[in-house]
């Protein structure tokens, strides 16, 4: 979705009035078309140091009458120069124009979880109720602890010029966004560009969405994608090195992922055939997005990898989770990294603004009946699993990493049993049609750092709830299942 002025307004029209209803909030404000340049500085600084909100511009100070405005492109134009005034410069969706009541109003939205504390005129404000109100020196202390990390994006390109930046991208990029101030302006309103003793240089966030040669000044700024044959990366079937800037970098990325996903065909409740990847398109597409949006490119080196197996589906970033973001409240929590980085690329249309997405790629892996993605943190990163219902057998997983993360599912009156992640890698082994029998040193090789005392009291564990039997003596004894019956399910976790 693009936030360009001439886009869809956020909220519709019973949603504004509601707003207007409820009166100033500390995420809810107006003013007037003709004093807007009086205040709105100071509430944008001070919604940024707080939880985010929405301004609506062309309403009277007691607001019951909508004035509207006269030129939305004028007002538009004044709110990103205020943005600019303040310290750092405050990087905002387009503002948008919106129709009420038959007047035009420009709508203004501060996200929620800025990476920096904002400053205007050096004073560092905050929404109390629904005004703003000067941070005392505990709580502003408390807000630089929270998002006191350096920005990497808004820093200057050692030696990088302006002819560095690709000018043809850039007035592609002005033009969508439908606003008056040159390709300069814009770029320094969007932190794409700074300015000291007027000379202008490209940051970082600059080189990265328009440069020339992106990687000549940040280094490890690539997506590595390779598709294997099998479960693990012992054999590499085909790779892309992804360069270039940013937004061409998504697009390769999701043309590897068109050539490289499997695909089948489903039937539908018509009997209609339709072709399906393995894998929701828009849940792979919008992890690759999420990794270019939100990775730390301050550690040099090292990029972003796009790993397809068989089974599942890798996408790992350099970098932790930012800020208060954790794995337990990754579907709530907002914070961004880099939020000239990500406005740019929601101007451009790859992204929603305010979200990270993973509400929505959960929401297409279940409606495909995938498994729920997996997120977790890496040391110095960051990595998304997706698996696909094409699990692989137990033999394929001999000495690999996912062995350990295999769960069986027991029914009948094996139902409800408590038994280990060796034990279930065990009970998945018998379950494929090939494998009459287990013995230790083969659930062994399985689990090669476990103790081979502990795998054999796990499969004794297993004759003592009556699952198994226990066929020959000493070296030579072996493992079946004691019922043909049992059933066991597969299933990764």
């Amino acid at each position: 979705m693009t936030s360009a002025a001439s886009d869809e307004p956020a909220l519709k029209f019973d949603e504004l009035q509601k707003l207007l209803r409820r009166g100033r909030s500390e995420v809810f404000d107006w003013l007037p078309s003709d004093t807007f340049t009086t205040g709105l500085a100071g509430t944008l600084a001070a919604m940024a140091n707080s939880q985010g909100g929405l301004i609506l511009i062309g309403i009277e100070n007691s607001g019951t009458k909508i004035s509207g405005i006269s030129d939305s492109v004028d007002v538009i134009d004044g709110v990103l120069q205020l943005a600019l005034s303040i310290q750092p410069v405050l990087i905002i969706p387009m503002p948008q124009a919106a129709q009420l009541q038959d007047k035009t109003v420009v709508i203004v939205q501060i996200p929620a979880g800025m990476p920096h504390v904002y400053a205007l005129d050096g004073r560092y404000l905050y929404r109390e109720g629904g005004a703003n109100a000067p941070l005392n020196p505990r709580d502003l202390r408390r807000l630089l602890l929270e998002r006191g990390e350096f920005s990497f994006e808004t820093a200057v390109t050692p030696s990088a010029e302006l002819d560095d930046l690709d000018w043809e991208k850039v007035g592609t990029y002005v033009s969508s966004l439908g606003v008056k101030s040159s390709p300069e302006q814009t770029l320094l309103r969007r932190g794409c560009l700074t300015q000291s003793n007027d000379k202008m240089r490209p940051t970082n966030a600059g080189i990265l969405l328009f440069g020339k040669d992106s990687q000549r000044f940040v280094r490890g700024a690539e997506i590595t994608a390779v598709r294997f044959a099998g479960v693990t990366m012992s054999d590499t079937f085909s790779r892309q090195d992804i360069i270039g800037t940013l937004p061409d970098q998504i697009r390769r990325a999701e043309t590897f992922l068109v050539d490289h996903l499997r695909k089948d065909v489903a039937l539908q409740h018509t009997m209609e055939r339709k072709e399906r990847y393995e894998y929701p398109m828009e849940a792979a597409r919008e992890l690759v997005v999420n990794a270019v949006a939100h990775r730390d490119y301050s550690i040099s080196g090292d990029g972003i990898r796009l790993f397809i197996f068989k089974d599942h589906l890798e996408v790992s970033s350099p970098g932790g989770l930012p800020g208060p973001v954790t794995i337990a409240n990754i579907k709530d929590e907002r914070f961004s990294r880099n939020p000239v980085i990500v406005q740019v690329l929601s101007d451009m249309g790859f992204i929603e603004r305010l979200g990270y997405g993973v509400d929505r790629v959960i929401e297409l892996m279940r409606q495909q009946s995938l498994r729920a993605p997996e997120f977790r943190e890496t040391s110095g990163g960051f990595r998304v699993v997706l698996y696909n219902d094409d699990q692989p057998t137990v033999k394929e997983l001999i000495g690999s990493p996912v062995a350990s993360e295999l769960v069986v599912e027991l029914s009948g009156e094996y139902e409800g049993l408590p038994v280990n992640p060796r034990q279930e890698a065990a009970l998945a082994y018998l379950r494929e049609p090939s494998n009459a029998r287990i013995t230790n040193s083969e659930l062994q090789r399985l689990f090669p750092e476990v103790h081979a005392e502990t795998i054999r009291r796990d499969l004794a564990d297993l004759v003592t709830k009556n699952i198994l039997s226990k066929m020959g003596e000493k070296r030579g004894s072996y493992y079946v299942m004691k019922k043909p019956e049992t059933q066991t399910e597969l299933q990764a976790d």
